[in-house]
């Protein structure tokens, strides 16, 4: 069988938008890479796709989950036939994403200063009170250019009628972006000639931009500042990516045992002595941060940071706080931001969201809770996520009970079919759920987002869920000047 007869058989999902084929044509963006894969004998992909996996192997791409009996240390399944957007496509998606963090920014500095939005009553002062996220503790601290999200990776859906929408904000400690970079590395070696072909933007120089912001945000003008990747160690989920990110930046990969403050001053213990830190880059969540301030228990921060942190001598990446703002319930009052901040409509709209602590929402979704997602608002990675379509009775009489005892804790969206891509299963091609988490870096000159992101794909026939946690999987994602 050749690449041809497997396009040939390639069968989309009726009612859903599938990227590659409309009304059984090649879409344009689609087309270089139909005409190369459709010239290979069914035999070479099923030697590429194998290549692909040992490659993930042999670099140690893995990633972790800990409910899994068999072993917790998973090779990312990687699909070799990519997600291709065009210019026009990735241009709209650019413009949205810079505009909601703009809001983004201005919020978190608004919300730990005056707090104006409130007083306007554009946000509801219990919604923020009743965050777990809102960080008291860091109300009033002046951070570097008013930049509280350096890092995001806002995962957007595409639905039914080709309309892209964000699906949530992650402002925290965003991961994934080591699969996007290593995900290229894999396609060019297994299609060499394929990307130039094709006009694919480039996004190697990610940690180049990365580390240019992390080093021009050091809170004294120093030319030369150190700056520290903070991991948790070796047993966190998102490990390889800490070291892959240190070892392409060049800089040091720190636990929180090789850090100490002094004089309000954070140092790096090293074989010539102590060393000032001047940036840390840190993907350690914030109530593990300084057991001064935070849990006292944990051991992973560093004693002190906080201080060190209010009193401007060191920049934290992201921002300690942000936790607040994509909270899942704040989520439903980002286009009020835009419209309040920026006096702008939003360009990538939110998925429709149901607040489940408004009585009137709340029957509403109870009465099509077939046709809904219901979500904890302060969950990630799919968990604590209930598909109305999918779940027993049983499951949606105890998740009424819980949305009923705490309906702070929940809201409801509608169930969207995501758009479809092509991938190489059981040596067929056949159409997978995907959204698309795009990475942007804010400094003090502006936005950048490398184009592309990282495509997650739904590895399970027809499902919906995508993280890696679930049985999820990934793509190299191209963006093409046709």
């Amino acid at each position: 069988m050749t690449g041809m007869n497997l396009f040939r058989e390639y069968n989309p999902y009726h009612g859903t938008w599938d990227e590659m084929c409309f009304d059984s044509k090649i879409r344009s963006q689609y087309s270089k890479v139909f005409e190369d894969i459709s010239s290979l004998p069914a035999d070479m992909l099923q030697q590429k796709d194998k290549l692909a996996g040992e490659l993930f192997m042999n670099q140690g791409i893995t990633f972790t989950v800990y409910s899994d009996d068999a072993g917790i240390e998973k090779i990312f399944p990687f699909d070799i036939i990519p997600r291709i957007l065009t210019a026009a496509e990735w241009d709209h998606i650019e413009r949205g994403i810079k505009q909601r963090l703009k809001a983004l920014n201005l919020f978190l500095k608004d919300i730990y200063s005056n707090q104006q939005i409130i007083k306007d009553k554009v946000i509801p002062a219990g919604l923020i009170v009743s965050c777990p996220h809102y960080t008291r503790e860091v109300f009033g601290i002046k951070v570097p250019h008013d930049i509280y999200v350096h890092i995001s990776g806002i995962d957007l859906i595409r639905g039914q009628d080709g309309t892209f929408y964000i699906l949530e904000d992650n402002l925290r400690t965003p991961s994934g972006v080591s699969y996007m970079l290593e995900n290229r590395e894999v396609t060019k070696r297994i299609f060499p000639g394929m990307l130039a072909d094709s006009k694919v933007r480039m996004i190697n120089n990610y940690p180049l931009l990365l580390h240019d912001i992390l080093s021009s945000l050091t809170p004294q003008q120093i030319s030369n500042p150190t700056v520290a990747l903070l991991t948790p160690g070796v047993y966190n989920s998102a490990y390889f990516e800490h070291t892959f990110l240190a070892r392409q930046m060049g800089i040091a990969l720190v636990e929180g045992r090789d850090l100490v403050v002094d004089n309000q001053k954070v140092y790096m213990k090293t074989t010539a002595g102590l060393q000032q830190v001047h940036v840390i880059y840190r993907r350690l969540d914030d109530e593990y941060l300084d057991p001064l301030v935070f849990k006292p228990e944990s051991t992973l921060g560093v004693p002190g940071i906080m201080s060190a942190y209010r009193k401007g001598n060191v920049a934290i990446v992201n921002a300690v706080g942000n936790g607040v703002a994509d909270d899942k319930a704040v989520y439903a009052y980002v286009p009020d931001m835009i419209k309040y901040y920026l006096n702008e409509e939003i360009i990538l709209p939110n998925v429709p969201t149901y607040s489940l602590e408004k009585q009137e929402q709340r029957e509403h979704v109870f009465k099509n809770i077939d046709q809904m997602v219901i979500k904890r608002t302060n969950q990630s990675g799919g968990y604590g996520m209930v598909m109305g379509n999918k779940a027993s009775e049983k499951e949606l009489n105890e998740v009424k009970k819980a949305i009923l005892a705490t309906p702070r804790e929940f809201i409801a969206q509608p169930i969207i079919k995501l758009s479809t891509v092509p991938c190489f299963i059981d040596g067929k091609l056949q159409p997978r759920h995907v959204d698309l988490r795009p990475y942007a870096i804010c400094g003090p000159d502006g936005i950048s987002i490398v184009p592309g992101g990282l495509t997650r794909v739904a590895l399970r026939e027809g499902s919906l869920v995508v993280n890696s946690s679930q049985g999820g999987g990934s793509k190299d994602t191209w963006v093409v000047d046709l």
